[in-house]
């Protein structure tokens, strides 16, 4: 009688690596590009995956999915990776049912970040599950439960300190300008990508380091364009990129290619710059940091830059812990009611079966909107019992009796 099928906690599954056991470079490996994204979608009827998101960020690589098992997912990322899946299993961690939901709680609040209290990391969130839903690979769970964690995160932004203080590496980038440069109006930055963490950087810049000396180069000139006209800035197309290279004193590079943007030939015997990387993978040639005259920062080492707020920050974990707990609570409770949705269904449509009967239509001396309320009373009822007791078929024969029990009155 029960068609639909009830969505089953123990299949959803997180596997992933992030900063904890691998260095930036290895990251690079796994790293998932929008087009790598989309062949994603093409490639999972194969895999019989049906609703999943890909979280790539430059702390994680992260599938969250619905599976027959881990593998499957780890498979299914794997055929658009640099590295291979056996690789991938090395390094990897696997979750599944609370255990992954409570993982996806932490890394929306930052707890998981290279970076305690990165809150950059809800956007790169945001955008991931956009281009899911897109592709219709989202769907009630995850939706549900990306909306629960979207919410947690931000009670926790709005009522604890964990976000506050350096936290985020473009701020954290800011702050070793900041620090190790001197007369820095008179330096001539170049800001290589505007998408996200690029434009994050380019107004820290303007906003506290208090210049304006900055040109944008990207990909897509309409973007750097737009960039440059909010904040008052020169942007150049990608064709002057060499030439700016040369001219520069900063360099920041927030790209998202699969190759390096910078190599060493540009930047060598072309004065004293310090550069740094925001791209997983690198997208500037390592080799350049073996140059005498080139400091070269990456990901990982802006993120081991000292952070005055730390100890303020993590004062404020277990209240972030319990902001948590008492959402991914009431998305469990959801979770639990929703495993009864095909009964509560199938009860209603009885239900309204024996209201149109005529063997009871004698019984009853209401309307049909009186019925339909009386029907919706018994279902919230049956609900609200097989939440807090286990007798299985007895609630769908208890609400019958009571609905033509109430006919009667």
């Amino acid at each position: 009688m029960f068609t639909q099928r009830p969505i089953d906690l123990s299949k959803f599954f997180i596997a992933g690596i992030n900063y904890k056991k691998t260095d930036a470079a290895v990251r690079g490996q796994f790293a998932i590009n929008k087009e790598q994204y989309a062949n994603l979608f093409l490639s999972a009827p194969l895999y019989n995956v049906k609703e999943f998101f890909v979280l790539s960020t430059c702390n994680r690589t992260e599938i969250y999915g619905f599976a027959e098992d881990a593998i499957t997912l780890c498979r299914l990322l794997c055929t658009q990776t640099e590295a291979n899946i056996e690789r991938f299993g090395e390094i990897a961690y696997i979750k599944n049912g609370a255990d992954a939901v409570e993982h996806f709680f932490e890394v929306a609040a930052g707890l998981d970040s290279q970076i305690l209290g990165d809150y950059e990391v809800i956007g790169q969130i945001k955008t991931a599950v956009k281009f899911s839903r897109e592709h219709k690979f989202m769907n009630v769970f995850t939706e549900r439960l990306v909306n629960a964690v979207l919410q947690s995160s931000k009670n926790i932004k709005t009522n604890t300190e964990l976000s506050g203080g350096t936290v985020s590496v473009s701020f954290a980038a800011i702050q070793y300008i900041k620090e190790n440069t001197t007369n820095i109006a008179d330096k001539k930055i170049l800001l290589l990508g505007t998408g996200k963490i690029g434009r994050n950087t380019c107004k820290n810049l303007v906003d506290y380091l208090g210049t304006k000396n900055i040109i944008l180069i990207n990909r897509t000139e309409e973007k750097a364009a737009g960039l440059a006209k909010e904040l008052g800035l020169q942007f150049f197309p990608v064709n002057e990129l060499a030439e700016q290279v040369n001219a520069a004193d900063i360099i920041l590079v927030a790209t998202n290619s699969s190759k390096p943007v910078i190599v060493r030939s540009q930047v060598e015997n072309s004065g004293r710059k310090l550069i740094i990387d925001f791209s997983i993978p690198y997208n500037v040639e390592t080799s350049v940091q073996d140059l005498p005259d080139i400091t070269l920062l990456n990901i990982d080492e802006l993120s081991r830059i000292k952070d005055e707020t730390l100890h303020k920050r993590l004062d404020e974990v277990p209240k972030a812990k319990a902001i948590i707990a008492e959402h991914m609570a009431e998305f469990i409770d959801w979770y639990r009611m929703r495993k009864h949705v095909p009964v509560l269904k199938a009860v209603k449509i009885k239900l309204k079966e024996i209201h149109t009967s005529p063997l009871f239509i004698p019984l009853y001396n209401y309307s049909n909107s009186g019925a339909d309320e009386k029907i919706q009373r018994v279902i919230n009822s049956m609900a609200s019992k097989m939440k807090t007791q286990n007798q299985k078929g007895c609630q769908y024969i208890e609400a019958i009796n009571e609905f033509i029990a109430t006919g009667t009155n």
